[in-house]
């Protein structure tokens, strides 16, 4: 049971900030196609973002490491 809750949490992890990424990355080219001389506004927005969703992702990781690391 511990290794499938440990299997989800990765996979959650893994694949919940890589969803984030490429709609990030979506949408960012889609506003810089639309309105290019917006480069710099959308540049640091999608920096943000990006931030924002690895740290979710450590932070994940961080809790599963220390909810599953007493042994």
């Amino acid at each position: 049971m511990d290794n499938f809750v440990i299997f989800m949490v990765m996979f959650v992890t893994i694949i919940g900030p890589s969803a984030v990424i490429a709609a990030i990355g979506y949408a960012s080219i889609r506003a810089l196609g639309r309105n290019p001389s917006a480069a710099p506004k959308i540049l640091q927005a999608m920096i943000v973002a990006l931030l924002f969703a690895e740290s979710i992702a450590v932070i994940a990781l961080l809790i599963l490491f220390q909810l599953f690391g007493r042994g």
